[in-house]
C-alpha cells in the first residue's frame, strides 16, 4: 500500500511542524510505506534488494504522488546511505558531474556509498543522461531516477540496461483512506485534532484520485477550514469549500457508477454528444478509472457503430492508449475527443448481431466438419486424404474470387452479417451483395 509524496526530508527524521501534512506523514521506513506491495511485499524485489544492501540503479515510473522521491529517500534511510536529490529541471551536466566527485570522496574516505535521486529524469538530454553512465557503471553512485513517463521513451537504452525498471501504480481507494487515517490521528500529522465525516472522507478518496500527496493536501485544507470555523469535524460542505471542487455524486463501487457508465454509452448510441461528453465529465470529475472509461468506448465503437465507421474503433483504442501514456489530468482530452467522435458517427450495430447469431449458432451445435479444400494440406499424407485438393485460390482469379464452399454444410446460405444503409455500412453492403452472389454461384 503507497503513501510517498515528492519532498525530501531531513536525513535525521526531524520534522517541521509547519511543513505540509503531505510532507510531516512521509514514511521513515518501508513498513510505513503504504501500497505498491508488488514491489515491497515479502518476496518482492525491491525490497530484497533493500534488505540486502545490495549496490542498486533504479527507474522509478508512475504517476504523480504514488512516492517516487519518497520511496528513494527510504532507501536511503534503510541501507545507511547519503542521499543527494537533483530535479531535471534546474540541474544540468555541471551539476551532475559535482555530485559524482562528492560521491568518490564519500565512497573513498567514509567508505559511504551514495543514492542520487533525479525527479523528472525524463527532462534530461541525452547527453545530461549519458554522463550519468559511467557513475551507475563503476557503482559510484546508485541512482534512482524518477519519471512520470514511459522510461522506455524517455531514457536512453544504456541506463535503462544498467537499472531496475519499476514501475509504480496509483493508490488504491482503501490505501488513500488508510493515509487519511493515519494522518487524522498520528501526532506528525493533525494529531486527533479533527475528524472526518463519512461523506467527506468518500470525497477526499475520489478528489484523490490515486494520488496521496493530493489527498493530504486536500485534507489539510480541509482541516484549516474547519478550525476557523471552530468545528471539530470536516464535514462535506466545509471540505467543499476548502478544496474548491464540488462534490459528485458517484459511489464507483455502488449504482451511481453502472447508472453513470450506462447513461454515456446511450448518449453514445443515440448520438447526443452533448450528454454523452456530460456524463464523461461526471466521470472524469469523481475519479472513475480512466482505462475503465477507455474499455466501454473500445467496446461502444465495435457494438454500436462497427462497419458504420470503421475509424471509430481506431479513434477509441487510440484515446486508451493515450490515457494510459500521458496519464490523468491531461487523460481527459482524448477520452472526450473518442467520446465525440463515437456520438456524431454514424450508428450500426449489424457487426454486434453477427457474432451474436453465430456464437449462438455454435452453441447449438450448427458446426460441422470443415470442407476437405480448407482443411490443412501441408503435412505428409494431407493430399492423400483429399485435403486441400480441391481449393482454388483466389488471387488467381480476375476478380481475386472464386465460386467455392467455405463454411460447413450446415451453415450454406447463412447470411450472419447484413449491413446497415448508414455510413460506410452502404457502400459495404453493395458491396457484400455481389460478393455472395459470387461465392454462391454454384450451390
Amino acid at each position: 500500500m503507497t503513501s510517498l509524496f515528492d519532498e525530501p526530508v531531513e536525513e535525521s527524521g526531524a520534522v517541521d511542524p509547519g511543513a505540509p501534512l503531505a510532507v510531516r506523514m512521509r514514511p521513515r521506513s518501508l513498513d510505513e510505506v503504504v501500497g505498491q506491495s508488488h514491489l515491497l511485499g515479502p518476496r518482492a524485489p525491491l525490497r530484497r534488494l533493500v534488505e540486502a544492501d545490495e549496490p542498486m540503479s533504479l527507474v522509478l515510473y508512475g504517476p504523480p504522488g504514488t512516492g517516487k522521491t519518497t520511496l528513494a529517500h527510504v532507501i536511503s534511510l534503510a541501507t545507511k546511505r547519503q542521499f543527494v536529490q537533483l530535479s531535471a529541471l534546474d540541474a544540468g551536466v555541471k551539476e551532475v558531474r559535482a555530485v559524482i566527485s562528492g560521491a568518490k570522496r564519500e565512497l573513498t574516505y567514509a567508505g559511504r556509498r551514495t543514492v542520487l535521486f533525479i525527479d523528472e529524469v525524463h527532462r534530461f538530454s541525452k547527453t545530461q543522461q549519458d554522463s550519468l553512465l559511467s557513475a551507475v557503471e563503476d557503482r559510484i553512485v546508485s541512482l534512482i531516477a524518477a519519471t512520470t513517463e514511459n522510461p522506455f521513451f524517455s531514457v536512453v537504452s544504456p541506463l535503462l540496461s544498467r537499472s531496475l525498471v519499476l514501475a509504480l501504480q496509483p493508490l488504491s481507494d482503501d490505501d488513500v483512506r488508510a493515509l487519511l487515517h493515519r494522518a487524522l490521528t498520528s501526532e506528525r500529522g493533525l494529531g486527533g485534532a479533527v475528524t472526518l465525516s463519512a461523506e467527506a472522507e468518500e470525497h477526499l478518496v475520489r478528489v484523490a484520485g490515486g494520488d496521496g500527496r493530493k489527498a493530504l493536501t486536500a485534507l489539510e485544507s480541509g482541516a484549516g477550514a474547519a478550525r476557523s470555523a471552530g468545528a471539530g469535524e470536516i464535514d462535506l460542505a466545509t471540505l467543499e469549500t476548502a478544496v474548491a471542487q464540488a462534490a459528485v455524486r458517484y459511489d464507483r463501487q455502488g449504482d451511481a457508477h453502472y447508472d453513470v457508465a450506462s447513461a454515456l454509452i446511450k448518449s453514445i448510441r443515440g448520438s447526443d454528444v452533448d450528454a454523452a461528453l456530460h456524463y464523461l465529465a461526471r466521470m472524469v470529475v469523481a475519479g472513475e478509472d480512466p482505462r475503465f472509461i477507455a474499455r466501454r468506448l473500445v467496446i461502444a465503437a465495435s457494438e454500436d457503430i462497427g462497419m458504420a465507421d470503421p475509424t471509430a474503433l481506431q479513434t477509441a483504442v487510440a484515446a486508451a492508449e493515450a490515457v494510459a501514456f500521458i496519464g490523468m489530468p491531461e487523460g481527459h482530452f482524448p477520452l472526450a475527443h473518442a467520446v465525440v467522435h463515437l456520438a456524431t458517427a454514424p450508428k450500426s450495430n449489424a457487426v454486434t448481431v453477427a457474432i451474436g447469431e453465430s456464437v449462438a449458432d455454435v452453441r447449438a451445435g450448427l458446426a460441422g466438419p470443415v470442407p476437405p479444400g480448407l482443411r490443412d494440406a501441408h503435412y505428409g499424407g494431407a493430399k492423400k486424404l483429399g485435403h486441400g485438393t480441391s481449393y482454388v485460390y483466389p488471387h488467381d482469379a480476375p476478380e481475386g474470387i472464386v465460386p467455392q464452399q467455405y463454411p460447413p454444410d450446415a451453415l450454406v446460405g447463412r447470411d450472419y452479417y447484413r449491413p446497415t444503409s448508414r455510413g460506410a455500412e452502404s457502400a459495404i453492403g453493395a458491396r457484400l451483395a455481389k460478393l455472395r452472389a459470387i461465392l454462391r454461384r454454384t450451390r
